[in-house]
């Protein structure tokens, strides 16, 4: 399976915080993991807050770890709370299930790895994610 190299995982950043910059969104933190749920690279802009690190790791290790993209975790939260509150035990607390960890796609339909951006509002948290992806030449599951 291929892997996001290093150069790929810095124009996701690249392109994601030029996406929140254009859109106008708080300031961000984008983390990208590889298919195992280990960190490629990460960023923080100035003036995001120093636990975004941990929330923007944690909506992309969730989206490796359970195959789903934040935004479906979310979804499975709310159907079955218990569900996420047990896999989240499991993956030792580490994932956030909400909008924001987007899934990274080769072009055969299989995952690389994640993306997971926070700073501003789930959703566009989720946009910024998305824009990143694309742009580096990859699909993105949001």
């Amino acid at each position: 399976m291929a892997e996001i190299s290093l150069r790929r995982a810095r124009t996701m950043i690249r392109k994601a915080l030029e996406h929140a910059r254009g859109a106008e969104f708080k300031p961000m933190a984008v983390a990208v993991l590889d298919s195992g749920g280990n960190l490629i690279a990460f960023e923080r802009e100035d003036g995001a807050s120093p636990g975004r690190y941990e929330i923007a790791r944690g909506k992309a290790y969730g989206a490796v770890m359970l195959g789903m993209p934040g935004s479906a975790q979310m979804a499975r939260a709310e159907a079955q709370a218990y569900f996420v509150a047990c896999a989240n035990g499991a993956l030792g607390g580490g994932m956030i299930p909400v909008p924001g960890g987007v899934l990274v796609k080769d072009s055969k339909g299989r995952t690389m790895g994640a993306v997971g951006v926070s700073g501003d509002a789930s959703e566009n948290d989720a946009a910024a994610a998305k824009a990143g992806i694309e742009a580096a030449g990859l699909s993105a599951e949001d």
